[in-house]
């Protein structure tokens, strides 16, 4: 349809794929090399400017390949949410999904048969294909980083300044994917139109009944209940930070953007000077 492929246009542009033709930028050109959505190339190539390469490269195959949590059988979902909260971030779900892949890693590595991790996975009621998958899109990222000669940085997740990095990076791409509770209840009202979401059953904060304010998601998906997938708490001055101005001014008006607009306003000279260099 021509309003879909206007809107596609639109999103390339605000992702600054485009040149001022309409042509792939050099930026696009090299987000292209990724066979990933837009956003998630545009992330990835935010974390080598933020140094959160090795983290990001996790993220994005996570989201990539299949869900890796698995529906809980009758009688058991109490069990599989207490399993799941091992793994629970208080970041997030892209955070909690690094802990997954990066235990999955370890329980491989200490395993000496695929049977054994194949039972690790069933433990924790997740998905051993998935996460299999998970592996071997990752090391195609990484690949496609190597020959295209992006640098990747060490990894270093777990640290304060990692986090901010990583959802600076998320934050680069998916910043047309933000939402806000409006009445403390979890009910999301998104940026970019007035559709209300809930929190996807599979998110580690309707796990700990946490609900964050403002969060950055993957996807929304109205067949599940009109829900989010893989949500991250974000704050109003971090979003302000990373996100181009033209987008912003762009928003349909709401709430939520006059409490943007009040973070701007309360801005220091300093960092506007800084957002009119970058």
């Amino acid at each position: 349809a021509p309003e879909s492929l206007m809107q596609a246009l639109e999103d390339l542009d605000y992702l600054a794929a485009l040149d001022n033709d309409g042509n792939l930028s050099e930026f696009g050109i090299i987000m292209s090399e990724f066979p990933l959505d837009p956003q998630l190339s545009k992330s990835i190539l935010a974390s080598c400017e933020f140094e959160c390469v090795d983290e990001m490269l996790t993220i994005a195959a996570m989201v990539t390949a299949p869900n890796c949590f698995l529906h809980a059988p009758p009688g058991t979902e109490e069990i599989a949410l207490t399993c799941w909260r091992k793994f629970s971030h208080p970041a997030g779900d892209h955070f909690t999904l690094i802990n997954v892949f990066n235990a999955f890693k370890e329980a491989s590595a200490n395993s000496a048969s695929q049977c054994n991790n194949e039972k690790w996975c069933r433990d924790y009621f997740l998905s051993c294909s998935a996460l299999r998958m998970a592996e071997i899109i990752r090391a195609e990222l990484v690949e496609i980083m190597k020959r295209i000669e992006l640098p990747i940085s060490e990894p270093d997740f777990g640290s304060e300044e990692n986090i901010l990095r990583i959802k600076k990076s998320l934050l680069s791409g998916y910043f047309m994917h933000i939402a806000r509770d409006v009445d403390g209840s979890g009910n999301y009202l998104m940026l970019t139109h007035r559709q209300v979401a809930q929190l996807h059953p599979f998110s580690s904060y309707y796990n700990t009944r946490k609900i964050p304010e403002w969060v950055l998601f993957h996807e929304f998906s109205i067949s599940e209940d009109n829900s989010i997938r893989v949500v991250s708490e974000i704050s109003p001055d971090l979003f302000v930070e990373v996100v181009p101005q033209y987008y912003f001014s762009n928003l349909p008006p709401s709430e939520s953007k006059d409490i943007l607009q009040e973070v701007i306003n309360h801005s220091s000279p300093v960092s506007t000077m800084k957002e009119e260099q970058k």
